[in-house]
């Protein structure tokens, strides 16, 4: 049976903090055998402008990638879609209603705390690690209960500089996976933790095991911010999600979803 690789978050220089062209992550991601690549731009927000797209640029966005779609159709299957913060009162309807492949939802801020960002990596030194890990999984239950999004952006993304919690973390994260679940949702296994502190692919192997348990689909994601980083650590993913005991993933087509095997 013919198996098909899927690389679905995806940015691009008009992030602010990417590099490369559009063409150039095609042409690698062809390069690599990829055969569905998905954009997923830092949507637009009023809040922590300097690390997304601009609400202006929204348009021009959209053609580069529906342009680069048709320029490559006969090579590789292109998809748009977003990455959306997971901010209540700073999400904007423009981003949420917007005609693409799939949003993806993420965590990256707890009470605007960019608790990712190494230029905030002090904010870590006078809370309880285990009271941050509680209230981000509490962020993400409440993402996945909004019914916004498609795709679980980087789900245990709190591990990001390896301040681990005392507490299990199957524990933590249950109320967030359970509302995944009911939310119908697609869990990504993001790569980009393996170049980060951690050095582990998001989410670790123990949730991955919870969700398979609870039969969450999931999604391939190297989140490259960089050319050389589409389809990093690949290999180590499919071997992750075959462990856990996958053997079909999700893409997407104007939200809609299809199963295919890697």
């Amino acid at each position: 049976m013919k198996t098909t690789r899927i690389d679905l978050h995806n940015h691009t220089a008009r992030c602010n903090h990417a590099e490369g062209t559009v063409d150039e992550y095609i042409q690698r991601a062809i390069e690599i055998g990829i055969n569905i690549y998905g954009f997923s731009e830092h949507a637009p927000m009023d809040f922590d402008e300097k690390y997304r797209l601009p609400f202006c640029d929204m348009q021009a966005y959209t053609n580069d990638i529906l342009e680069a779609k048709e320029r490559y159709k006969n090579d590789i299957e292109i998809l748009l879609g977003y990455e959306v913060d997971y901010l209540p009162g700073h999400m904007d309807e423009r981003v949420l209603n917007a005609k693409v492949d799939y949003l993806i939802g993420s965590v990256h801020f707890i009470d605007k705390w960019s608790f990712d960002n190494p230029e905030f990596i002090g904010g870590w030194e006078n809370r309880d690690i285990d009271e941050i890990w509680q209230a981000y999984f509490e962020a993400t239950e409440a993402m996945a209960k909004s019914g916004k999004f498609d795709i679980v952006g980087h789900l245990d993304l709190i591990k990001v500089f390896k301040f681990m919690p005392k507490q299990d973390t199957r524990i933590l994260a249950k109320d967030a996976l359970q509302a995944i679940k009911r939310s119908d949702m697609v869990l990504e296994l993001n790569t980009a933790g393996l170049r980060k502190p951690v050095g582990e692919i998001y989410p670790s192997k123990t949730l991955l095991q919870e969700a398979y348990a609870l039969d969450i689909p999931i999604t391939f994601s190297s989140d490259a911010h960089a050319v050389e980083q589409i389809g990093f650590g690949y290999e180590e993913v499919i071997a992750l999600a075959k462990e856990a005991g996958y053997t079909k993933a999700v893409t997407f087509q104007e939200r809609d979803r299809q199963l295919i095997t890697f």
